[in-house]
């Protein structure tokens, strides 16, 4: 079966793919072991790439040929749904177990841009559900909220054309994970790898492109609930030290079982 290999390389995608990274790194949640991207199209078709973080442009991606035949993921994990969805439109209410904070921390990393909705929509939505309350502050709150309109601005000149203050009719923007990787985990805190798939169209009539981009994230157990807290974060900066780096290869190469990542299914 034949497949399309997509773009990762415009700025606007590139934005799309630190989003959330800007978020965390401006509440004192670093995009830890950097934020890299990675081409990709439909399917298993992304491979491993050194490059970009919040402040620099990516790396050329290297060459990768996609393989002609489906190889099963050899670890699956089957996430729960949050309980209710809070005021702002995210599920919360999350199981008290290792699932549980994995779907959270997928939650947290899946956002979409387009109709109507900004990326600073999004990422002070993403703010306001799920970081500890006693992190959050009025001036963090502010900075998301600028970082993030000026994310918008980029994007709709990027899309649009220099001076458009809007996505083009048809323009969207959005990430899921498709797997993650474990570094530590306990009964009221879990730190994994997520790999993001992004997806950017530019309008109507343009074609979607596609890629991957990997983040180091941390979960834990605070007032009945999985949130993202300074403290665990902290100690995800800690676990990370010394670790290499799994491979961005897309559910469906051999390549994502040899880097170790679990692909997900979410619960129907």
């Amino acid at each position: 079966m034949s497949r399309t290999r997509g773009a990762w390389n415009t700025k606007g995608t590139w934005i799309a793919g630190v989003a959330l990274a800007a978020v965390l790194a401006l509440t004192g949640y670093a995009a830890l072991s950097g934020d890299d991207s990675a081409p990709a199209g439909s399917g298993k078709d992304a491979g491993p790439s050194a490059g970009a973080g919040p402040s620099r442009q990516p790396a050329p991606a290297p060459t990768y040929t996609v393989p002609k035949d489906w190889t099963d993921p050899q670890r699956w994990a089957s996430l729960p749904r949050g309980a209710r969805t809070d005021e702002r439109g995210s599920a919360v209410g999350f199981p008290h177990t290792f699932e549980g904070a994995v779907a959270m921390l997928t939650a947290v990393n899946k956002i979409a841009v387009g109709d109507g909705k900004t990326s600073a929509d999004e990422q002070m939505r993403i703010y306001n559900s799920y970081v500890n309350k006693p992190d959050q502050s009025g001036a963090n709150a502010d900075m998301v909220r600028q970082n993030a309109q000026e994310t918008d601005k980029q994007l709709a000149q990027e899309m649009g054309g220099p001076g458009s203050k809007t996505l083009p009719a048809g323009a969207y923007m959005r990430t899921s994970v498709v797997g993650f990787k474990v570094l530590t985990r306990s009964d009221d805190e879990v730190c994994v790898w997520v790999l993001t798939r992004g997806v950017q169209r530019n309008g109507e009539t343009a074609k979607e492109s596609a890629g991957y981009s990997r983040r180091v994230v941390a979960a834990q157990w605070v007032d009945g609930d999985w949130k993202m807290t300074a403290a665990a974060s902290s100690r995800a900066q800690q676990a990370v030290q010394g670790k290499s780096e799994p491979a961005m290869v897309a559910p469906g190469d051999q390549a994502f079982n040899e880097a170790g990542w679990t692909a997900i299914r979410e619960a129907s």
